[in-house]
């Protein structure tokens, strides 16, 4: 287990052993969803005080046929959604997870490689985390299931980071569910996390990636991908019942994307495919219509600024990720048309 320097609220975990790095580092089926009408628009009131942004890995609209992953797809059914939002080039997991938190293509954030090189530092870009709390001081918390991430795990008084990797077995959902209960138990016992974290933070990042690996391994109908879809479900369900332990369910708005779709490799040094993949964009929770099927074009990269609108925090900073709008017009709207139902 490797640990980075304890002089900030920084607190970094890798199940990884020290010969893998080579040296040591200073510390249900669904029916798509309908166009929304006013009759059909509802959304919870509110901003929220928590987003939770889960990252899945080797998923798409048919991975929750046959009821595989119920909580998602309840997600999907009382949130909004587009099964088309655009990834980046190359199609590959390190790239594609440092445009999803720095809101940049891999054009501007330089990210091309797909391990973590100690030689090439830390991502200098910044990223949504420094952006919260730039505009807000809003801190995060970051659950990676993958080696190569460390690459973006850069030391921030507002960031916390946990990483666990393929290469040790025990390190799989069930793993990164225990390390978040840990994590929320400490946040919230009055004596902060690590060194001084009063409370939750507003932003948790949880990367799940077994689906896609078990897709990989073992092909993308076999039973292995099917039961890790429903692990990472299952890990997604346990995630939202610590909120709901904790009274932060009505606080709270979940955001759900995916690295790749099924039948893709983002693992390997080169990509599997030259295409620009298309993966889901779901957002459920406070302030959210119900049954919305978003028609703007979306990118992985507007994630980090349509975070921070739901918190309610200004972008004044150049930056490529742009706020979803449509969601929150659909939401503004679906009061209005309450009212005018009752009369």
């Amino acid at each position: 287990m490797l640990s980075m320097l304890h002089t900030s609220r920084v607190c970094v975990t890798l199940c990884i052993g020290l010969s893998l790095i080579g040296f040591e580092l200073f510390g249900g089926a669904i029916a798509p969803i309908e166009a929304a009408t006013p009759k059909t628009i509802e959304a919870v009131a509110g901003t929220p005080e928590h987003v939770i942004l889960f990252v899945l890995e080797g998923f798409g609209q048919d991975s929750l046929k046959g009821g595989t992953m119920p909580v998602l797809s309840k997600l999907v059914k009382d949130g909004a959604v587009t099964w088309s939002a655009a990834g980046v080039n190359p199609a590959l997991r390190l790239p594609t997870m440092a445009s999803l938190v720095t809101g940049m293509p891999v054009e501007k954030h330089g990210i091309t490689w797909n391990a973590f090189e100690f030689s090439r530092g830390y991502s200098r870009s910044p990223s949504m985390f420094d952006y919260l709390d730039l505009s807000g001081g809003r801190d995060s918390a970051i659950f990676y299931m993958d080696e190569s991430l460390y690459q973006l795990a850069r030391p921030e008084p507002y960031t916390d980071y946990q990483l666990c990797g393929a290469l040790r077995p025990e390190c799989n959902s069930d793993k990164i569910v225990s390390y978040i209960r840990q994590y929320v138990e400490k946040a919230t016992s009055g004596h902060g996390y690590g060194h001084a974290i009063p409370a939750l933070p507003h932003l948790l990042v949880v990367h799940l990636p077994e689906a896609g690996r078990a897709g990989v391994a073992h092909g993308w109908s076999s039973k292995e991908y099917r039961q890790a879809l429903q692990s990472v479900d299952a890990a997604m369900k346990s995630v939202l019942d610590i909120f709901k332990e904790h009274g932060l369910s009505n606080r709270t708005t979940v955001v759900v994307t995916s690295l790749s779709a099924p039948g893709t490799d983002i693992s390997g040094e080169e990509p599997t495919t030259t295409a620009t993949p298309v993966v889901p964009w779901i957002i459920s929770g406070v302030g959210i219509p119900h049954g919305q099927l978003i028609r703007q074009p979306v990118s992985i990269i507007d994630t980090g600024a349509t975070v921070m609108r739901l918190l309610g925090l200004d972008t004044h900073m150049e930056w490529d990720s742009k706020p979803i709008e449509e969601i929150f017009h659909a939401a503004a709207a679906a009061p209005a048309a309450a009212s005018s139902s009752k009369r």
